[in-house]
C-alpha cells in the first residue's frame, strides 16, 4: 500500500512478502511441513535446555551457553516461521512497514547478533579447558559466564538497533514486493528509492565487528586447541579431546557459511531463489540441527534427555 509522503511523493505502509511458494495448491504442504519444524524445533531445544538444568553433569561453562543458545534458537524460529504461517492460513501477503522493522530488529538481535557472540564464547571455553586446564575454574568463573552472555546481549542490542534505525531512514516508495517470506535487510535495500550505499558500508563495517571479530577469535582459539590436542600422546586422548569440540565447530562452520553467503551478495542484480533457501537454513533448519548436533555423540546429554522424557532422577 502506498501513501501520500508531501515531497517524497508517496510512501510505502505496508510490504507484500510472497512466501517461499507462490502457487496456492502448494500452501497447505508448505504450511505443515513448516509446522512440524518449528514445533520440533522449540520442543528439541526446550528438551536440550531442560536436562542441562536437571542434569548436573552439565552443570559447567559450555553447557550454561549452549542453554542460551537453544534460548536463542527458539527465539530466531518463533520471529519468522509463526507470522509465516498466520500468512499462509489467511491467504494473505501483507505486512505493515512497522511490523516488517519490528521483525527486522528481532531477526537481528537473535541470530545475527547474540549468536556470534555466544559462539565465540564457547570456543574461548573450548580453549581453557583444554590449554589451560589449571586455571579453568578461575579464568571461567560463574561471574565471567554471566559476563559474557550479558556483553553478548548488549552487542547485538546495539547491532540491531543501529541497523533499524538506519533502515529506518530510507524512503520506500514503491514497489513494495518482497520476494521472501521474513523482512530482512538485502531484500529491503533492493526496494528502497533513496540511495543504500551508506546502509550497506554500516553493514559491512558492523558486519566485520559483529562476525568478522568473533569469527577470528574462534580461528585462533581452535588454532590453540588443534595444537595442544596434537601433543596429546594418546590416540584415545586426542579423540575425546577432538570430540568435545566437533559439536561446536559443526555448528560455527553452519552459521558463518550461510551468514556469509546471504550478507555478501548485497551487489547483486536481483536476489534469486536461493537467499530463500539460505532463510530456510538460517531460520529453521540451523535451529533445528542445534539439539541434534550436540546430542548425537554426547552421552551425557543423551542420557539427561532420556531421563527429562522419562521422568527419572538423576542416579546419585
Amino acid at each position: 500500500m502506498l501513501s501520500e509522503s508531501g515531497a517524497n511523493g508517496t510512501a510505502v505502509t505496508e510490504f507484500i512478502l510472497l512466501g517461499l511458494v507462490e502457487t496456492p495448491e502448494l500452501w497447505p504442504l508448505v504450511f505443515v511441513l513448516f509446522l512440524f519444524a518449528y514445533l520440533v524445533t522449540v520442543g528439541g531445544n526446550l528438551s536440550i535446555l531442560a536436562a542441562i538444568l536437571v542434569e548436573p553433569k552439565l552443570h559447567t561453562p559450555m553447557y550454561f551457553f549452549l542453554g542460551n543458545l537453544s534460548v536463542l534458537d527458539v527465539g530466531c524460529v518463533t520471529v519468522t516461521v509463526p507470522s509465516m504461517l498466520g500468512r499462509l492460513l489467511s491467504h494473505g501477503h501483507a505486512v505493515p512497514y512497522g511490523a516488517c522493522l519490528t521483525q527486522l530488529f528481532f531477526f537481528h538481535l537473535l541470530l545475527a547478533g547474540t549468536d556470534c557472540f555466544l559462539l565465540t564464547a564457547m570456543a574461548y571455553d573450548r580453549y581453557l579447558a583444554i590449554c589451560r586446564p589449571l586455571t579453568y575454574s578461575t579464568r571461567m568463573s560463574q561471574m565471567v559466564q554471566r559476563i559474557l552472555v550479558a556483553a553478548s546481549w548488549a552487542c547485538a542490542f546495539t547491532n540491531a538497533l543501529t541497523h533499524t534505525v538506519a533502515i529506518s531512514t530510507l524512503n520506500f516508495c514503491g514497489p513494495n514486493v518482497i520476494n521472501h517470506f521474513y523482512c530482512d535487510l538485502p531484500q529491503l535495500f533492493q526496494l528502497s528509492c533513496s540511495s543504500t550505499q551508506l546502509n550497506e558500508l554500516l553493514l559491512f563495517a558492523v558486519g566485520f565487528i559483529m562476525a568478522g571479530a568473533p569469527m577470528a577469535l574462534i580461528v585462533t582459539s581452535y588454532a590453540h586447541v588443534a595444537a595442544a590436542v596434537l601433543r596429546i600422546r594418546s590416540a584415545e586422548g586426542r579423540k575425546k579431546a577432538f570430540s568435545t569440540c566437533g559439536s561446536h565447530l559443526t555448528v560455527v562452520g553452519i552459521f558463518y557459511g550461510s551468514g556469509i553467503f546471504n550478507y555478501m551478495r548485497l551487489g547483486s542484480a536481483k536476489l534469486s531463489g536461493k537467499d530463500k533457501a539460505v532463510g530456510i537454513f538460517n531460520t529453521v533448519i540451523n535451529p533445528l540441527l542445534n539439539p541434534i548436533i550436540y546430542s548425537l555423540r554426547n552421552p551425557d546429554v543423551q542420557g539427561a534427555l532420556w531421563r527429562v522424557i522419562t521422568g527419572k532422577r538423576t542416579p546419585a
